[in-house]
């Protein structure tokens, strides 16, 4: 092989590797915001509600989350009006996966109430306990949503 083949060989590769390296980054920084939107959800949602999920994904914005959901009693059944009713919230995002701004079908969120929201609750063991994402029972996620 010629030497300079050999070279644009290597570059090209190594071209490759880069960009699939970016991109795995990019996935896994998309799954944090996913995490981190879901959690906000328990804190925002009425007292003595659960929250079934009916979609997770892309905001309108770049690096934004967008989830859909409904309200149910602590039962699991849907509140009375929530049948027909999709609540969300949108959560967008600076670099990395601190989110800078949070909208629910209400409107937004402030910034106090988002600083506080970061600060004390969305890292916390209870938030994980909480997320309605991260669940044993498949018909409150997304997938066994769509399934029923």
């Amino acid at each position: 092989m010629r030497p300079a083949a050999r070279r644009a060989l290597l570059t090209g590769g190594l071209a490759l590797g880069w960009l699939a390296a970016g991109f795995g980054c990019d996935t896994a920084t998309d799954a944090r915001r996913a995490v981190l939107c879901r959690r906000a959800l328990p804190a925002l949602a009425p007292n003595g509600t659960t929250a079934r999920l009916l979609r997770v994904g892309p905001g309108s914005g770049p690096g934004s989350v967008r989830v859909d959901y409904r309200l149910a009693d602590a039962d699991g059944a849907l509140l009375k009006g929530e049948g027909a009713r999709v609540r969300f919230l949108s959560c967008a995002f600076g670099p990395g996966t601190e989110m800078t701004a949070l909208t629910t079908e209400r409107g937004p969120v402030s910034g106090a109430s988002l600083y506080l929201l970061r600060r004390y609750f969305l890292e916390t063991p209870e938030a994980e306990a909480a997320d309605p994402g991260k669940s044993s029972d498949p018909a409150k996620t997304p997938e066994g949503a769509a399934k029923r």
